[in-house]
């Protein structure tokens, strides 16, 4: 198939403008018929390459479920839910994606079938998710647990984003205020301090050789994080196991590794009980959690976890030997696995870890910003020190 853009219009005799996949133009006018709209014109797109890999975000996908459990709870049924966001969606790749759905159910595929088509658009845990709902028939369910969660994943990515935010801006200006000193304003006053006719101070030697750096080999300067960064890529494709042990750097490094161990458990608890609370096996929980953590030392401790089930170990002695949940998150899973109300202990959990992150977050927030601070005032402090020591000398020296 290809994928056409399409200029139509409808009963009212608006014109509607958008992508849609068909065998040939008179598929794509069949298809447009079913939809209420008469073809006008039709091209091959030029972006039909990129159609299917782009990534669709994740408000996108939050409104998407949160209009189909709407509709669905109020007894619409499937198709015409799908065909009104297909309609309604204003993003064209998420559109077509839509509309690629309707296409598939019409042609006698389930839901989670036809999302499978789209992995840009739908992970493995929605798809498994939806799996499950359609098999036990709680499918609103399911659509109201992925809206809850992809807006708890909004959520959480936004406070980390937030955490970042200030010590990018002040190392922005450090960074700009260190070239400014070192490339203008020290050169301006080393001849200066040169023509004093004494010893220049260590610091001040340190400062100058400093500047002299910055103005000779500026280019270098500005290229070393670039150079630095395609060497850390490269070493990764040589040697993948270095992975691994980026991962355990990045869970120990202060002061974002305990707050990402954090985010990416709450994330993994918050999905397993979504999972497992839709009716989808421990085993088959985990396995389609594993990738969800995206940390290759977490990973390995689910894979662990999944070998000391299948040894015949429940779920609190598995998690319990890997070390990586705290006590009190093992206490909840005990209960909850002895109560048979797992999935209710498991978003526990997931409360739990979300009420730590962002109190990590603001003491992170509190602690870096005076840090960044002295940052500042210390290279302000060393240039204002070798610049007026000098100065200060020969003050002394006058005899009045």
């Amino acid at each position: 198939m290809a994928m056409y853009a399409y200029k139509a219009i409808d009963s009212h005799g608006k014109t509607t403008k958008g992508l849609q996949d068909a065998a040939n133009v008179v598929d794509l006018e069949l298809h447009l018929k079913r939809s209420g709209l008469d073809l006008i014109d039709a091209r091959v797109s030029d972006n039909q390459s990129s159609f299917g890999r782009q990534k669709i975000k994740r408000t996108d996908l939050i409104t998407f479920y949160f209009n189909l459990e709407q509709l669905a709870r109020a007894g619409v049924p499937l198709l015409e839910c799908l065909a009104d966001l297909r309609d309604s969606m204003e993003e064209p790749t998420f559109r077509e994606v839509i509309a690629n759905l309707v296409k598939s159910i019409e042609g006698g595929k389930k839901l989670s079938q036809a999302m499978a088509q789209h992995p840009n658009a739908f992970d493995k845990i929605s798809i498994s998710l939806t799996h499950a709902g359609e098999e036990s028939g709680r499918l609103v369910e399911v659509f109201l647990h992925l809206t809850e969660s992809l807006k708890w994943q909004d959520e959480m990515a936004s406070q980390t984003k937030s955490m970042m935010i200030y010590p990018i801006f002040v190392g922005t200006v450090v960074i700009a205020i260190t070239f400014f000193l070192m490339i203008y304003l020290v050169p301006q006053l080393v001849g200066f301090i040169k023509g004093m006719g004494q010893d220049i101070p260590f610091q001040t030697r340190m400062l100058i050789a400093t500047s002299n750096i910055f103005v000779n080999y500026w280019y270098l300067i500005l290229a070393t994080p670039f150079v630095l960064y395609g060497i850390f890529k490269a070493s990764l494709i040589i040697n993948p196991d270095l992975q691994f042990h980026l991962d355990k750097l990045k869970l120990h490094i202060w002061p974002t590794g305990p707050i990402l161990r954090k985010i990416i458990l709450a994330r993994f608890a918050n999905t397993f009980a979504m999972m497992y609370g839709s009716g989808i096996t421990i085993l088959d929980c985990l396995a389609n959690s594993r990738n969800l953590v995206n940390n290759q030392v977490i990973a390995a401790s689910m894979d662990h976890v999944v070998k000391e089930i299948e040894a015949g170990k429940n779920l609190t002695q598995s998690f319990q030997q890997t070390g990586i949940f705290p006590p009190l998150v093992i206490r909840m899973l005990k209960v909850g696995e002895a109560t048979g109300q797992l999935d209710k202990a498991l978003l526990n959990v997931s409360y739990f870890y979300d009420r730590d992150v962002k109190d990590s977050i603001k003491k992170a927030q509190v602690m870096i910003e005076p840090v960044m601070t002295l940052v500042l005032g210390a290279l302000l402090g060393w240039v204002m020190l070798s610049v007026l020591g000098p100065i200060y000398d020969i003050i002394g020296k006058v005899k009045i």
